[in-house]
């Protein structure tokens, strides 16, 4: 059986260069004899089928693909382990990207039995029994993990903003980070959606077989309640995000286990989750 170490990715066609920042020409407004130019982030229409069945189409960064569509699969359910996706194949059509995935039998008759029940929905966004369930679902609880060293969180916007190649060029990119145990940042991932950029880092993390209970993930975008979702089902131990937490994912952290951090810009770093002893009971 296809191990998830022998993941094969072909691309029936070489990847664009426009993978790649480029620089634009532009002018003032009001005085149109001055301009400069500005590296501007890229965006490609990503088309991922299944097994020969289409499941969703959503604009990315055209970097790293296939470690988003691992960390997709993965994240959103619709496999249950890495092991399930047995290869990738990207074809590039100008900007946009198709992918054709193959995946094991079981998870693709989950996938189409989770469709069946989805189509009745309506299409006004969070409708209906199914798509509550869609936005709220059952999450396996985590393990408890242990916190992450204090000391590896010093400037650590500061290492983060050294390591993010394509926003330092073109601006407009969110960015998910692995740090390690020993506190080094392992893998960096960035794309348009911040969403995408976590798929992203998850891909990489389950194909590159590091183990995501050691060290801190990091996301640089507000931390909302899918990205709990995304970490939890990818079993993360530790979360940090750069923008504070809302209550409900405060609430969904603390319920499946995952360590979740506010990093302040001027103050040291907030645990939300887990909740401390004395104030747990506090509404």
């Amino acid at each position: 059986m296809p191990r998830s170490a022998e993941i094969s990715s072909t691309s029936d066609v070489t990847a664009p260069a426009a993978a790649q920042p480029e620089s634009y020409a532009y002018a003032e407004l009001g005085n149109p004899e001055t301009g400069d130019c500005a590296v501007l982030a890229q965006e490609s229409a990503l088309a991922i089928s299944y097994n020969g069945i289409s499941y969703a189409v959503m604009m990315v960064s055209p970097t790293a693909v296939e470690d988003f569509i691992a960390g997709f699969s993965l994240s959103s359910a619709v496999v249950d382990s890495i092991d399930d996706i047995y290869d990738i194949r990207l074809r590039y059509i100008g900007a946009a990207i198709n992918a054709e995935v193959e995946i094991s039998s079981r998870a693709f008759w989950a996938m189409k039995q989770q469709r069946r029940q989805l189509a009745g929905s309506s299409g006004c966004g969070l409708c209906g029994v199914e798509a509550l369930d869609q936005a709220l679902p059952q999450l396996t609880t985590l393990a408890k993990a242990e916190l992450p060293d204090p000391a590896h969180l010093v400037n650590l916007r500061e290492r983060i903003a050294a390591v993010q190649d394509l926003a330092r060029r073109s601006g407009a990119l969110h960015a998910a980070l692995y740090v390690d145990g020993s506190g080094e940042i392992r893998a960096c991932r960035e794309d348009i959606g911040r969403h995408n950029a976590l798929d992203k880092l998850i891909g990489a993390l389950l194909r590159e077989h590091l183990d995501v209970r050691q060290g801190f993930a990091v996301v640089t975008s507000r931390c909302s309640l899918e990205l709990i979702h995304k970490a939890v089902r990818a079993g993360l131990g530790n979360l940090v995000s750069l923008s504070a937490p809302t209550a409900l994912t405060v609430q969904w952290a603390r319920r499946h286990n995952l360590n979740l951090i506010h990093l302040p810009h001027h103050s040291a770093p907030r645990v939300y989750s887990p909740a401390p002893p004395a104030r747990e009971e506090q509404p």
